[in-house]
């Protein structure tokens, strides 16, 4: 590329496109070398190869914005640059499905049998405000928005819980309450303001709501009125359990009532009556 075209839309295209086609090929597991991208991108662009690694962490910084796995290596940098950043939006409107989450009833994966699903402390508390030159392109690929209209997503990650509960029971000696776990959301419909009836291996109730992703642990979710009334009601039994990383190794973390004290809550809907 000349050096009249350094800087400009089309050069910040070609990094951005090489940075998701880096992506791609790591999701699925197959080989890229690093050193041997940025070499030809200092060919097309002109740019330094430390200048092509800095703008490859800001694409990863937007994607931990946009609830979205980076590539292992890019370490995020938040110093944004406007022009990266309408770079990642034009690259995922002209590819919806690389913010979409992966998950399709064609490709639930078989969760009949109980698997081992692992729980972390939840992420420390810092109501970080979304860097102002982000604040756009968050609001049009938000990612608690695409999350919640995901219902395959969501199947799969109540029926995820329910059968670890399940296993869990079983593993503590408590088959009687092994049987007695209800998935209730699926069995009575939304509505009751959890998706899981357990138990803890002393008897008390667990009523569950689970909130999943397939972004990393920090992705913003939704909360409905009823859910969040709900766990005033029943602080002492309500348990938000959010799995993350779902489509690859799902991990989780619970969060107990009163819910404001683990997470910053703002409304999302305004309802509007005469």
């Amino acid at each position: 590329m000349s050096d009249a075209l350094a800087g400009t839309d089309l050069e910040i295209d070609l990094i951005v496109a090489d940075y998701f086609d880096m992506r791609s090929l790591e999701l699925a597991g197959g080989p890229f070398v690093k050193s041997q991208r940025n070499a030809a991108l200092q060919e097309l662009t002109g740019r330094s190869r430390g200048s092509i690694e800095f703008k490859h962490q800001n694409i990863s910084a937007v994607l931990y914005q946009l609830g979205m796995r980076w590539i292992t290596g890019y370490k995020p940098m938040s110093n944004f640059q406007r022009a990266l950043v309408d770079g990642v939006e034009r690259h995922i409107v002209r590819n919806p499905a690389l913010f979409e989450n992966p998950i399709s009833a064609a490709s639930a994966p078989d969760l009949q049998e109980p698997q081992p699903l692992f729980f972390e402390a939840p992420p420390v508390t810092a109501f970080e405000a979304v860097p102002p030159v982000l604040e756009r392109i968050v609001r049009k690929f938000d990612p608690a928005l695409r999350d919640a209209r995901n219902r395959q997503l969501g199947k799969n990650g109540e029926e995820r819980v329910f059968f670890a509960e399940q296993s869990g029971l079983r593993v503590a000696g408590r088959d009687d309450l092994a049987r007695k776990v209800r998935w209730v959301s699926a069995e009575d419909g939304d509505g009751a303001g959890y998706d899981i009836r357990s138990f803890d291996p002393g008897g008390r109730e667990r009523l569950i709501e689970v909130k999943t992703t397939t972004g990393h642990k920090r992705t913003p979710f939704l909360l409905s009125e009823n859910e969040r009334s709900f766990s005033e009601e029943r602080p002492d039994a309500f348990r938000l359990v959010r799995l993350f990383d779902f489509a690859r190794e799902p991990r989780a973390f619970e969060l107990t009532p009163p819910l404001d004290r683990s997470v910053l809550l703002k409304a999302a809907t305004w309802r509007a009556e005469f």
